[in-house]
């Protein structure tokens, strides 16, 4: 196992930076800094200036940074040089609303502290995929293929799992990491076999304000209606829950509070199409043998995880509706298959690979 010898976390989106500080004696110190900078994507520096005074005499011996995207690659992280910048700018289209904001993370890092830096990519835990799941329906010349996200998120349930589950961790486990942004990933023996984004993290069941998958029709004639930047616009920023509560909101919990029908309507419409996801995977696998709720809405809606969960007790899950209400690692009863709820850590499993990749003495 690798030592966490100050070692410092970096997860650079579009509108905030988050960070967590690895101390040797196996504490951590959280930062977030919400809303920051001017314009899109924005400078941060104001953020990092914070960080940098925030962080007092505890100065990090490497920086781990989150990436949405890594391409074609297979590797869960590298160190950041010269060459892995100038490939990591030229994939930037493949994830617009969040590549910029990573890769100024990145190079404000470089700035301020003279430590070696790694990226870690949230596509690699998806290399996995067999080719069935990954391949999309479209020409070979398209040269195009499902990702995933959230992979380093769900590499650290898998690393929970087993501690919580034991050898059933193994099984066919669904894990729905439900928040702005939001997915699901199907594993069988803690590994990726099927995933809800594709090729951007576009794709898949509606988020914040992104639509999720959508006929390829709808895409042309908005084509034909708005010239390039307002299409992209719209997709990135204008569909999900806030097209479907009337631009009310895209939070969540805004919704869940809202008494206007716009906002019961876009909370049930999410939940029906996780839980249509979630049978989806059952029927791939022919059954499944857990689901783990993670992520903002995932840890802390549990009206939305009734919703989703209630209707599938034809497929053995009863939620235990005392234990969902207080937000339980366990929330199925005892005669159900397990449904359980493991909070995110993306910055932990940050640390443990920039760990690995630079060994700290």
């Amino acid at each position: 196992m690798a030592v966490l010898n100050n070692i410092l976390t970096i997860n650079s989106g579009s509108s905030s930076l988050k960070a967590s500080l690895f101390l040797a004696d196996g504490t951590r110190r959280d930062f977030r800094y919400d809303h920051i900078g001017h314009g899109f994507p924005h400078d941060h520096d104001e953020a990092f200036a914070t960080l940098l005074n925030d962080l007092g005499d505890a100065q990090p011996r490497a920086i781990g940074h989150r990436f949405v995207h890594g391409g074609e690659i297979a590797d869960t992280a590298r160190l950041y040089d010269e060459t892995e910048r100038e490939r990591l700018k030229n994939i930037t289209h493949l994830a617009p609303l969040h590549m910029p904001g990573n890769l100024l993370g990145a190079e404000l890092g470089a700035r301020h502290f003279n430590v070696p830096q790694v990226v870690c990519f949230d596509t690699a835990f998806h290399a996995t995929l067999p080719e069935i799941a990954w391949r999309l329906p479209i020409p070979d010349e398209c040269n195009m293929r499902r990702y995933g996200f959230h992979g380093i998120n769900y590499a650290h349930i898998a690393r929970r799992l087993p501690h919580i589950l034991g050898d059933a961790a193994q099984g066919r486990i669904v894990v729905a990491h439900l928040g702005n942004g939001a997915s699901l990933c199907l594993m069988e023996n803690l590994r990726s076999v099927d995933t809800s984004m594709g090729y951007t993290p576009a794709g898949g069941i509606p988020m914040g304000t992104r639509s999720g998958d959508l006929d390829p029709g709808v895409v042309l004639e908005l084509a034909k209606r708005m010239d390039a930047d307002a299409l992209a616009d719209t997709i990135y920023q204008r569909m999900g829950l806030w097209a479907l509560s009337g631009g009310e909101d895209n939070e969540m919990s805004a919704l869940l509070q809202s008494t206007r029908p716009q906002a019961r309507f876009a909370v049930e419409y999410f939940a029906r199409q996780v839980r249509a996801q979630i049978g989806a995977y059952a029927a791939k696998a022919g059954g499944l043998d857990g689901i783990v709720f993670t992520g903002g809405i995932g840890e802390h809606a549990a009206p939305v995880r009734a919703m989703i969960c209630d209707p599938l007790e034809f497929l053995g899950f009863t939620l235990d509706h005392p234990a969902n209400e207080k937000n339980r690692e366990q929330i199925s009863t005892k005669n159900s298959r397990p449904i359980l709820i493991i909070p995110a850590d993306e910055e932990a499993e940050i640390a443990r690979l920039t760990a690995e990749l630079i060994p700290l003495r």
